[in-house]
This record gives C-alpha cells, structure tokens and sequence, in this order.
C-alpha cells in the first residue's frame, strides 16, 4: 500500500491505512471492502494510494471475508439506519465522511468495542475520527456513553425503531454495560 504522495494526508487518510491494516490481518470486524460497496471502495483507494491495497497480500482468510459480507448483507437496513445516522451529521468538509459513515456503520455491527471493531487502537482515537467527521453527533456523547450504544439510542430517540430498555439511563439495570470502562 503506497500513499499518494500528491495528495494532503488528512487524519481520515491515516485512520484508513490504520483500518485496513487492521482488518487485513484480521484484527477487525469489517469484511475486505469496509462495508463498502465494490465501487466505493475502489473509488476510496484510488483517492488515497497509488497501489490498490488488494495487490498486497492480504492475510484474511477469503472465507472469513465471505461470511463477514454476508453477516453485514442479513443486517442491511440496521446499517442503513447508522449510516443515515452518521451522514445526516458529517461536517461536509471532507469528501470521506461519505466513506467513513458506511465503514463505521459495518463496524457497528460487529461483536466487541466498536474502536476495536473499526482497527483503531483506542477510544479516544475512535472519538476524534468521529469529532472529525460527524462533529455534532459526537458533541451530544456527554456522559461518555459507549459509541454502540449511543448511536442505537440516537436511533431509538429520533425513530422509535429501537426498544429503549429505560426511560433514563440511570434508572436502567445494564447502565455499567454503556458507561463502565472500556477493556
């Protein structure tokens, strides 16, 4: 994977090479593509590298990458729902947040924390990519809710399509589960 060396590097460009990195030795949750459809990512890889990172070696397995595209393909109007989200917030000053929506979007419907299910290497980083691309939706996180979890209650709160499982957050039984820290 080559940088293009034309382009201004911006943290969205290092954050994907961190994400792909990731993923392609299996450390994450996001199929081959990031949640992207074929020609979206090939469009992203051309903007960012001047080798497309598919002629590297990948290490994942192609059947592990298989079964992740058809997990996210069974949850398809769950991750619409948390792209739409996320896109409905972007700061609109780079042309990625389209990109980063739809791979964040995956992520969220992996199994562990969603920094590590994005290849990040802490909450804090995941918070700034947020901060970065979807500004006004990360500012309204002030108890430091768990971002998962967060997201799904912004959906329940602007839908209704989620079962909110207490009318406060205090009140709710699992609140260590949202709020505790994150190992």
């Amino acid at each position: 994977m080559q940088d293009i060396s034309d382009q201004p590097i911006t943290a969205n460009h290092l954050w994907l090479i961190q994400m792909l990195q990731a993923q392609r030795q299996g450390q994450t949750c996001l199929p081959f593509h990031l949640g992207l459809s074929v020609a979206q990512y090939q469009a992203l890889m051309a903007r960012h590298f001047s080798e497309p990172p598919e002629e590297a070696a990948s290490q994942t397995p192609q059947e592990r990458d298989e079964l992740r595209e058809d997990l996210l393909e069974l949850r398809r109007e769950e991750w619409q729902q948390l792209q739409s989200l996320l896109l409905n917030h972007r700061a609109g000053l780079d042309p990625d947040e389209v990109e980063m929506a739809s791979i964040v979007a995956a992520a969220c419907l992996g199994g562990d924390h969603l920094w590590r299910d994005l290849g990040l290497t802490s909450r804090q980083q995941l918070r700034e990519l947020l901060l970065n691309n979807f500004p006004e939706l990360a500012a309204r996180n002030v108890n430091n809710m768990r971002w998962k979890k967060f997201f799904y209650k912004q959906l329940c709160e602007q839908e209704g399509g989620y079962v909110c499982r207490s009318p406060s957050c205090e009140q709710c039984p699992t609140y260590q589960e949202c709020f505790g820290d994150e190992r």
